[in-house]
Formats: C-alpha cells, structure tokens, sequence
C-alpha cells in the first residue's frame, strides 16, 4: 500500500512539476509578447518593471555578476565584429589566434545565457545573435585557407582547362562538416561536392619562386606569397599566366580599374598584371609576350628621356621612376631602360611608304597612363593614376575599357581635331634607310645615350616592393643569355637558381625574357667563364648601380637558353596589302621560300597570279628599328628560324613574316640643306657639289632660299640619300655646321575640303623645359610631320614642307623674339607658298610676350592641357595686325650731318612689336649678355624678370643725352626731341611684359593706337626710373608722334632692340615704313575679367590710396599673370585688356 502511495506522490509531484513549467512558458511568452508590444510603442510594461524591483532586492553580488556577466558578453561580441572587419586591413594577419579563442569563449557564454534568459534581455540576446553570425562569416572568409588546388575538369586537363577549387579555412571546413553531419567531412563525398578540397589531394610540383623572378616579375602590389606550392591559371590565347596570391596594400584591377576587395587577387607571373577572379572571364588584354602578335602594322618608336611624372611602364606595368624612364617621343608608351628591349615595334604608323599602303585609318589603341577618363561604350571610369589600366585612341584620344574596345567601330575619326590634324593617308616617305628619328626630324642631343640601348641590358634585379635576399638565405641567382648575339652584348637577365625539374627552370627563364613559348621546347646549356667575359665586364661597369645589389659577383652561375632542334614548324605569314589577312603555314625540312610563298597564295585565294610578282620578306620588329629582308626562293625556312633562334630568342619572338608584291616605284627621297651662305643659285649647286661629292645624275636641285641659306634637294638612290644625309650633318661652311633634314611629301590633293592643317613651331629652349614637353604633346596628340622643333633648321623646314599645301595655320610656341623669326622667314619666302598669309596663333614660352598678350593668348605658358590649347587655336578669330619693315643703312656721319663711307652693307629687318633705342636697349643688351654667360639660369620668367631689375639698377644712375644724338621725321616733317635717354616705336599697346607706355588718356593730337590702323606711336623716356614708373601703371611716356613712314639719323653708335632683340647700331640712317600685307593673326575673343582678378583690384584699389585710374593700372600689372578660363578655352587677360575692360565700364 505504503509504495502505491508513494507511486501515486510521486505522480502527483510530476503533474505539479509539469503545470509549473507550464505557467512558466505562458507567463514567459506573455511577457515576450509584452515587451515586443510595448519596444514597437516605445514604452515599457508593468511586469518589466516588476521584474526589475525584484532585481532592486537581490543580493548585491548578484547584480555585480550579472553586470559583469553583461560587459563581458557585449565586449565579446563587439570584438567578433572588429575582429572580422580587422581582418581586412594589411598587417592584421596575426590576430588569427587571437581571435580563434575568443570566438569560442562567446559562444559559450551565449550558451550558458541562453538557458538562463531575463525576460528583458531577449532583445539583446537578439542582438548578440547577429553579431555573432556576421562575426563568424567575417572568420569563415578571411581567415587564412589552405592552400587552393587546381582540379582537372571534365573537359581534359590542359592548362588552360584548370578551374579554381574554392578555399576554405579549417574552422570553416569543421563548420561544413557539423552541418553535413559527417564526422569525416573532408574526406566526404559531400564536402567534395560543394568544391573543397584539401592539401593532401594535390602533389602538383612547386614553381620557381617568384620573389627571385627578374627585376619586374613582381605583383604591382606588395604581395604576400603563402607557399612555395603555387598553381597556375593559364590564358593561352592572350598569353597570360596567372596565379592566385594574398594582397597585403591596396591594390586595383588592371582591367576594370575598381579597387580590389578583400585579400584575394589574381597576378601574371609574367607581365604583373593584376585582375578580380570576375574580371578573368572577361578578359582581353593580352600579355607583353603576345604584344608581338598584336601588331597590325610595324612602325619603331623613337625613345627620349620621360620626364619627371608618374607613369606606368608598358612591358612590366610597374611604375617608371628615376633617370632610367624612357618614353617615346611619337605616342605615348613609357617603359624603363631594361624594359624597352622588350617592347615591340607598334608606334604610330604617321605617313605611307612603298610597304603599306591603305586608304582607311584604324584606331591605334595604347593601354594605361590614363589620369581620367571615361569609357567611350560603358560610361564608366576607364582610367586610373594607380595602375596601367584602360584602353586609349592615339589618333582621335577617346577612350575605353580593355574589354569595351572591341565595341568601338574600327576605323577612325580623327576625333576633336580632325579639321587642323594631318592625315597619315595624306603624308608619303621613303624611308627605308632612315629611322624614325630622322624622319620626324628629332634632335639626337637629348638621346646619345641611348643609342646603345640594344646593345647592353642591366642585370635585372628585385624591385624595391621586395627586399632583396641576404646571402645567408641560400638564395642564388644565375645569368640567361638568349643567344649568341646576348654573350656578344653582353645582355642577360637575372634569374633564380630554381631546385625544381629542368622544366621549372627553363619557364622561369622564358618568363624572365617575355617569351611564350612552351618549355619543353627549350634547354638550358652550360656556360664557361671564358664565353661570358664580355658580359662579366659589363656587369662590373654597372656594378654601382643601385639595381645591381643581387647580382652575382665575378664567376657566377651563367646559362644560354637554346631551342631544341625541330625538324618542322609553323609559320604565320601576313599579307602586306591588308591588315588582317593571314595564313598559318606548316614547314618541314624541305621547305622553302618557294614553296610557302604558293601555299600562302592558295590560302589567300590568288593562286591563279604569278608568283614572279610576289616575294616572302623577313621582317624585325625591333623597338627602335624595323629591319626587312627579302627571302630567295630556294632558302630553307626550318634553317631560317633555327638561325634567328641561335641568334636571338627575343629576336625570334618580334620576327614575322610578309608576302609582298614585287614592284618598282620610283625613289624619291627629299632633303633640305640648312645653313649655306647666303649665295646666289650657281653658288649654292658648286658649294654643294664641292663639299658633298653630289653626283648629278642621281640628285637634282629643286628649291633655293638664296636669303636664308639653304636648298631642297631630290634624290633618286637610298644609298646615295643615306650618304649625302649623314655628310652633310658633319660638314661645316665658313666655320657653320649643315643642317640635313628628311622632308615628307604632303599630297594635298588628298585634303578634304574642311581640313586646314596646323603648322607647329615650337622652341624648347623658351620656357625653361616646358617648351620641350609641349613639343612632345603637340607630337602626340598631332601628326609627327606637322610639328617642328625650330632650333633644328628654324622655320623654313616647316614652310618647305608646307609650300603646296592650299590653306593652313600656324601656332608659334617661343617667345617674341620666335614669333618674330617666323614672321621673318614667312616673309622671305612668301612667294613659294601656295597659302601665302596663313593665320598665327601663339603660345607664350617668353618673358615679355607682349604679342600674345595683345591676342589673349596669356602673359605666359603654365602648364595647360595641350589639347585644349589646339581646341582653343581651332576656335579663335582672325584678326589683322600691321608689320613694318626697318631699313639699317649704317654710315660714318660727320658732325656735320653728311654721309662720308659705309661701316657695313645695309641690313632689312621685320617688325610686328616695337623697336627702341637707348636707355631699354642697353636694359635688353644687358639681360642678353648675362643669359649667353650662363644660359642654364635663365629657365623661368621671375628670374628673368628679376634679373632685369638687378641690370635696371645697375643703370639708375646712368644719364645720356639721347636728343642730342638723333634727328627724327616723321611723314617727311621733323619733329624735335625733348631731353630723353630711350625712343621707342609702338606697334602694339604693350612694351615691357604688359605695360601701356603710350597710356589710356584721351588726346586730340592723336588718334587712339590699334595694331591694324596703319600708324607708329612714338614715345620717349627720361631714365631707369621713368621706365620703373611706366611699369608700375604710376606714369606713361612722353608722346611724340604717329606716323607710317620714320626716317632717323644717328650720329654715334647706340643700343638698339627689335622685339626683344638687342645689339649695337653703329651710326648711320633707320628708315620704318610698312610692309607688304597685314599679317592675319588669331585671337581669343571674349574675354572678360574674372572675380578674382576683380577682388584682387579692388583689394589694390583700396591699399594705394591712389585716383581710381592709377589704382586700376597697378592692379591690371599685378594680374596680367594670372590666368583664366574664358568659354573652357585657356586664355589669359593682359594688362591693357583688364584697362580696357574696366574702362568700358566705367
């Protein structure tokens, strides 16, 4: 009985147990349900508040745990989420076992919480739940995986069909294998199948290690290798071999140019291109060892110094820096001195030659150095100042994904610039003997020293991402040579000794010269000290050098790449009348030119012509030089490549071949001869055969400058061109060097009815160096062949080359005394020009630049976009400007007034500014001296300009009775002198960098000036501090008169400038009068005064204290310098134009 009652106890103890958890639940869920209520409502229920009085009555050390228990909990989570976002950020790798135990430790205290929850800490609880799953997400993604395995897919396993097998960490592989619910999960057909795999799966051999690799084998990014185990990607069609590395910097795609996020990037081992894992499905850039294979027509570079900007090298995309940048000077490929033998021939095809002919002009695309700019096809951003990303048109400058260039129709537009550029359809050259610094007349001063750039390669060395290694690292290095021609030079690359299979050795190699070669097609032979002592030598040459820290010391390790023997092969021979017809031809032993010249007809359906008419050419596309060779019919093509391989490997790589048509065009190759004495025509043909050897029957004379010196000759032998081009160059008359220069055809039949072509003149002496950098963008973003370098043969060069041409224009770069020179020379032969006044623009490269201020074309050069600049030149007006002829017939003048004898033969000179005498000449003959004393100094305007106040007071304290030594007439009239020390004649209202000497106050004696009103202002003044006083808008000068016709005698000899030119006249009669036609000049219209210039005035007007007009000149000084925009055209506001302005509204 007793133990049915206790049965029956128990029982009822079990039911009580079970309706008070009951109650709990209910009342639990109420008051869940409660608070979920009142948290919407944003108040708080009353069993909350229960709950927390009760809270009020428990111990004291209870409700300290519970805090602590609460701090502990929300600083753990904040720390999952830190630690995932930490994960991110380079140098935080070491934080992986940190953050291993805290995550665990978090769990379990939400676990124990969790079957202890307060009603009122659900919400947090909630809270804490998400954090800990974004945390642990963050852990699962970024904590270092084991090393990622390639798996052959079903398709074969090639290399190019390897597919990426995703990584993951060993948490998150226990993670997978709980969810699985397989205690084995790595070994599981199911962990298998979501696309893991494990280490032990894969026993693929390691590749060389890539920290040795040559001295731009390196990520563009510092880049983090894990493990000598490395798998490849590879691309066979664009040549790419890429690899799946941890990024440690920030680092930016090279094809869509966005920011690479996370830690994960794919990298070329071979030219460090960089790329997101969804960008390699839409890949299309290819790589630098299939830049060969891109080229549709091959044209060599003309390498230079680059300049001092950042720019990416086009063969190894890292960063061009130092002395050892070279850029060429014709488009816009920049590459380092140890780069450029690596690059092909594919510059910019400017002209047409017997070798290429086409009636249609393709875009010419050139990847990288793209600031900002915008995909023509997507919108998007293409360009990046970070990495070598984005596609770009030399031609007509638009831009484009590497991705979206194959959108863009084919043929191109010319783009923005079409009406002033010269097509290259419409320019023909011969110039099979001349490189293409001959042709587009670039000066070799700046580029003597490399000129044996293909001759000697500094050994590559690791670039500054990484350091090199400490000789205690075990690690060696060995120098590759490619071939014989390499040992003789003395070119070879630096490469790791690799402990891997032959193979692994002979890829490095191939990587190390850009080569896409398969490896088993190469060996590497032994090499003694005797056969490489001419490259030892080279190496102690350059031993100093910073780059040669790892090279090996004197005995080294060195090995010559070969290719085995093969005993067939096949070729790609192109067809030289079109761009894209090709045949790829197999060759055996037996193969002769012969035989694959009429394969490749029957490929290219003119089977049925005559062979007779057709040849197989050889061609190298060398960087620097384009060599063709014509094949015999009976010479074997195995033999032929063997050849070339022996000799060069790299060679091999930029060689290809052509079937030409055999034909027999008439050479004409052009030349001008600078810098004879000025003779008559029988005296310039005997100075030029006596001189130059010139046989008659193959050279003919067609032009003579008898004036200026110099004669264009037509010659109808290469060799004998080649000959009279390089003699003359070293032959010198009457103690003056010749000048020879390459003349191309304009065929200006061609021209279309809107284009009138611009004629570039630009000195690079003015302006310090940028004279010559707008010289190499006006070549970029122009035709080659209508941009000329004016201390190189001057302004003729470019008129000769001009002279059929039906209208053009004419933008001058120099200062004044430049655009006087051309007006000079434009005058002299006027006559032989089809277009006889073609308009002038200006950009200011002087000091004064009193011309260009006068056309609102600015007080100086400062840097603005070039392309605006021509956009600006194609939208300025015509306007007309008087220019003068100045008579110097010097005399021995008597006391008296008479003519005695002659001093010298009397000299013409042109005009188009001003022309002074006294005080300002002997200022301007001072300046002259000191800057042929040291010419290095005077490379910017305030030096000049403070120069000129040195020599000023120098000469404060000078006095000279000019009056006393003049007598003027002007129209016939004499007009008396006051007591001056400097005359002046005004051609145009500024003198002296901007100053209005003859002033703005109205005078019914005179008419107001204009530079086409046919008249001569002539002003005078008293001294330095006269001039100092006209500078500073305090005073203007003395007015004397106006007039066309100026007739001065002069008694003794006196300093003298012609805009901006001084010298000593000595005593004798100058006579001014008009000549000829006004010149057509081009001006920007419209401008008016900028706020700032306007406060500026206004803060000035203010502080002197001065008349409102005295106020406004000092200002207008002080912003004639400055620039600014008018109707996104660059222009600038003169001193007389903001007077002039701000009269007006007055």
């Amino acid at each position: 009985m007793r133990e049915d009652v206790r049965e029956g106890d128990e029982e009822e103890e079990v039911e009580m147990m079970k309706q008070e958890e009951e109650e709990e639940e209910v009342e639990m869920m109420k008051q869940e349900e409660e608070i979920m209520v009142m948290m919407k409502r944003g108040g708080r229920s009353k069993s909350v508040l229960e709950t927390q009085t009760r809270k009020k009555n428990q111990p004291l050390k209870r409700k300290n745990g519970g805090n602590l228990l609460r701090l502990t909990d929300h600083l753990l989570n904040n720390l999952q989420l830190l630690g995932g976002f930490l994960l991110l950020l380079p140098g935080f790798q070491r934080l992986f076992p940190v953050l291993v135990v805290w995550f665990p430790a978090a769990r379990l205290i939400a676990d124990w919480k969790h079957h202890h929850p307060p009603a009122s800490q659900a919400p947090y609880l909630r809270r804490a739940t998400v954090c800990r799953f974004i945390g642990s997400i963050w852990y699962l993604l970024f904590t270092p995986p084991a090393e990622p395995r390639l798996r052959e897919s079903a398709a074969g396993g090639t290399a190019g069909r390897h597919r990426w097998v995703a990584p993951l960490s060993p948490g998150g592989r226990i993670l997978f294998g709980q969810l699985l619910g397989h205690k084995q999960a790595r070994r599981s057909s199911s962990y298998s199948a979501l696309g893991f795999t494990d280490m032990a799966e894969s026993n693929r051999p390691s590749s060389a290690d890539p920290d040795a690799d040559n001295s731009r084998g390196l990520s563009p990014g510092a880049v983090k290798r894990r493990s000598p185990m490395r798998p490849k990607y590879q691309s066979s069609a664009l040549g790419h071999c890429f690899k799946k590395v941890t990024l440690t910097k920030p680092t930016f795609c090279h094809s869509c140019s966005d920011f690479v996020w996370g830690l994960i990037g794919f990298l070329c081992e071979v030219c460090n291109f960089m790329s997101h894992e969804k960008c390699l499905k839409t890949l299309r850039a290819v790589c630098t060892c299939m830049t060969p294979s891109q080229v549709q027509v091959p044209v060599a570079h003309c390498f230079a110094p680059a300049a001092q900007k950042k720019r990416f090298c086009c063969v190894c995309r890292k960063q061009t820096e130092g002395s050892t940048a070279l850029r060429c000077e014709v488009c816009e490929l920049h590459v380092h001195a140890d780069c450029a033998a690596f690059s092909c021939a594919d510059c910019r095809c400017c002209h047409l030659d017997k070798n290429l002919q086409q009636d249609k002009l393709h875009h010419h695309w050139r990847e990288g150095n793209l600031s900002a700019a915008k995909c023509e096809v997507c919108r998007r951003s293409c360009g990046s100042s970070e990495v070598l990303s984005g596609m770009r048109c030399e031609w007509c400058s638009i831009t484009s994904h590497a991705t979206c260039c194959h959108r863009v129709p084919p043929e191109c537009t010319l783009g923005r610039l079409r009406s002033m550029l010269l097509h290259p359809t419409c320019v023909r050259l011969e110039s099979r003997n001349f490189s293409k610094m001959h042709c587009y007349r670039i000066t070799e001063s700046c580029n003597q020293d490399l000129d044996n750039s293909d001759e000697a390669d500094p050994p590559a060395a690791p670039t500054k991402d990484v350091q090199p290694a400490a000789p205690e690292s075990g690690k060696q290095f060995i120098k590759v040579f490619d071939g014989n021609d390499a040992v003789k030079r003395g070119f070879f690359r630096l490469v790791p000794s690799c402990r891997g299979t032959k193979n692994e050795e002979v890829e490095v190699a191939l990587r190390a010269f850009y080569l896409p070669d398969e490896p088993h097609h190469f060996e590497l032979e032994e090499f003694n000290g005797l056969q490489h002592q001419q490259s030892d030598d080279f190496l102690n040459q350059n031993a100093s050098s910073p780059d040669n820290r790892n090279s090996p010391k004197d005995g080294g390790d060195a090995r010559l790449l070969r290719a085995k023997p093969r005993h067939d092969d096949v070729i790609k021979v192109h067809a030289a009348w079109t761009r894209s017809s090709a045949a790829s031809i197999c060759v055996s032993e037996t193969s002769t030119a012969a035989s694959v010249l009429s394969e490749v007809l029957l490929h290219l359906d003119r089977q049925g012509e005559d062979m007779s008419n057709f040849s197989l050419q050889e061609v190298c596309m060398s960087s620097k030089q384009v060599q063709r060779q014509t094949l015999s019919p009976q010479e074997k093509i195995v033999d032929k490549l063997q050849d070339i391989r022996k000799l060069s490997l790299r060679q091999m790589n930029q060689t290809r071949f052509y079937v030409v048509e055999n034909r027999n065009p008439t050479v004409q190759v052009s030349l001008l001869i600078v810098g004879l004495p000025p003779l008559t025509k029988e005296e310039h043909t005997r100075l030029m055969e006596e001189h130059l050897d010139i046989k008659s029957h193959l050279v003919k004379f067609t032009h003579y400058y008898d004036s200026q010196g110099a004669v264009a000759l037509q010659i109808s032998c290469f060799s004998e061109a080649e000959r009279i081009y390089m003699l003359a160059k070293d032959t010198s008359i009457n103690n003056k060097m010749l000048t020879s220069l390459v003349i191309p055809e304009i065929q200006h039949k061609k021209l279309g009815d809107d284009v009138s072509p611009l004629l570039v003149f630009v000195n690079p002496k003015s302006g310090g160096l940028k004279g010559r950098e707008l010289l190499y963008s006006f070549r970029k973003l122009l035709n080659p062949h209508q941009v000329f370098d004016i201390t190189n043969g001057g302004p003729l060069a470019g008129l000769h080359t001009f002279r059929e041409v039906p209208r053009f224009r004419l933008l001058v770069c120099g200062g004044d005394g430049t655009v006087g020179w051309v007006l000079g020379v434009l005058e002299t032969v006027r006559h032989k020009l089809v277009c006889r006044e073609p308009p002038i623009a200006i950009v200011p490269l002087g000091t004064g630049n009193d011309l260009a201020r006068i056309l609102r074309w600015g007080a100086g050069y400062s840097g603005e976009d070039p392309h605006h600049i021509l956009a600006s030149v194609d939208e300025a007006e015509e306007v007309q400007m008087d220019r003068w002829t100045i008579l110097l017939d010097a005399q021995d003048i008597s006391e008296d007034g008479k003519d005695n004898c002659f001093l010298e033969p009397p000299k013409i000179v042109q005009m188009s500014n001003y022309f002074g005498l006294g005080i300002d000449a002997e200022l301007s003959l001072d300046f002259h001296l000191a800057r042929e004393d040291e010419p290095d100094k005077f490379t910017s305007r305030f030096h000049n300009k403070g120069v000129y106040v040195k020599v000023g007071l120098q000469k404060i304290s000078h006095g000279r009775s000019l009056h006393k030594e003049l007598q003027l007439q002007v129209d016939t009239k004499e007009v008396p002198l006051p007591n001056i020390e400097g005359l002046i004649f005004l051609n145009i209202p500024s003198w002296g960098s901007g100053a209005d000497l003859w002033g703005s106050e109205a005078d019914v004696r005179f008419v107001r000036p204009r530079i086409d009103d046919s008249l001569l202002e002539v002003v005078g003044v008293t001294g330095v501090v006269h001039m100092g006083q006209v500078q500073s808008g305090l005073r203007s000068g003395i007015r004397i008169a106006q007039g066309s016709y100026i007739r001065l005698t002069v008694s003794k000899p006196v300093p003298v400038q012609l805009d901006g030119e001084p010298w000593i006249q000595p005593p004798g009669h100058i006579i001014i009068s008009a000549a000829g036609p006004k010149v057509r000049c081009l001006s920007l219209q419209g401008s008016h005064t900028s706020p700032q210039i306007w406060l500026i005035q206004q803060v000035f007007f203010w502080l002197s204290g001065l008349s409102w007009t005295s106020g406004l000149v000092i200002s207008s000084r002080i912003c004639a310098d400055h620039e600014e925009q008018v109707d996104g055209l660059s222009a600038h506001v003169g001193a007389a134009d903001i007077t002039s302005d701000l009269l007006s509204l007055q």
